[in-house]
């Protein structure tokens, strides 16, 4: 059978690829002949991936809570794929970034519209049974959604609000120590450490404090900035970041709170979540006040901060 032009034009590009590396093209092709086809279910590694839920206790709607936890951490993964290129580009024009931050919203769209596949999808008898067994873990310690903050603001907006103002000059170190996260993993009769916090505390501070003080001058908000400085539009990287802000400051945040209010909160007491934190006044976007960039919202905005999203969502529990 005779090779095509086009056949023969491919393979001498390949021989010139390796015989640019010192290659043999001959041997490479021996691999390609004996080599097996590729098949969906060893590329995805499909069996592996079926194979990482592992329940606690009997009770089967645990498997459904694994499962939707680990798709939420790969949506992060996929966020932090983005937050990386931007942080990483050399010439980084704002329709790139407008892409990317696309991106990273439909992720979290997904994330908060899906959320209602747990909230409804496990029994409450279940749930509040199979969760003793998770003590200490908490959702509290995802690291990536950390590390998805870190990227997306100056890091003084993840200080806790009532020293945003008193830190706003002192070093990412210091500004560390007054993280907000920190305030919602304490104990809620001693205002003490929980062991949650601890744990994530010992695990991820390093990289935290490394991520957040090589992104100094490259996180969304100092990126965001610099190109508005140098004269482009960024009309629809505006409107995309102010997507991203709700995304994950008020919807992500929210959808926890709901599902916290169906399962914990109990009259006259509230029940404790499995790492101990006071989930009523953490998880309420209105009492955070953690908004990325507080530059792209009038200052009405800023003051209503989640409260209408809370009511319209406590309507419907």
């Amino acid at each position: 059978m005779d090779f095509t032009p086009q056949i023969k034009d491919k393979l001498d590009k390949l021989q010139e690829k390796y015989e640019a590396m010192g290659q043999d093209m001959a041997s490479y092709l021996d691999g390609l002949l004996y080599a097996d086809f590729l098949t969906y279910w060893d590329y995805i590694h499909l069996d592996t991936l079926l194979s990482l839920q592992s329940p606690k206790t009997p009770f089967p709607d645990e498997e459904i809570f694994i499962m939707y936890h680990q798709i939420t951490e790969l949506y992060f993964k996929l966020s932090l794929h983005e937050c990386k290129q931007l942080a990483t580009h050399e010439n980084l024009t704002a329709g790139f970034f407008t892409q990317r931050v696309k991106r990273i919203n439909a992720y979290f769209n997904a994330l908060t519209t899906s959320f209602e596949v747990m909230v409804s999808g496990m029994e409450k008898e279940q749930f509040l049974k199979f969760r003793m067994s998770l003590l200490p873990a908490s959702g509290f310690q995802s690291g990536q959604y950390r590390m998805i903050e870190i990227y997306a603001t100056d890091f003084n907006q993840l200080v806790d609000k009532s020293q945003r103002d008193l830190l706003k000059d002192a070093s990412i170190d210091e500004k560390f120590e007054h993280i907000y996260w920190k305030f919602g993993a304490t104990e809620l009769s001693s205002g003490k450490q929980t062991l949650t916090l601890k744990q994530f505390i010992k695990k991820y501070a390093e990289q935290f404090l490394s991520l957040a003080k090589s992104n100094e001058h490259t996180n969304f908000s100092a990126l965001y900035l610099k190109l508005k400085e140098k004269g482009e539009d960024v009309t629809q990287l505006a409107e995309e970041l102010r997507k991203l802000d709700l995304y994950v400051n008020v919807e992500w945040p929210l959808s926890h709170y709901k599902s916290a209010v169906r399962y914990l909160e109990r009259d006259p007491v509230d029940i404790a979540a499995t790492g101990g934190t006071n989930w009523q006044k953490y998880l309420p976007p209105r009492f955070q006040k953690r908004i990325f960039y507080p530059f792209l919202w009038t200052q009405e905005q800023m003051d209503e901060w989640g409260k209408g999203w809370v009511l319209s969502v406590l309507k419907t529990l």
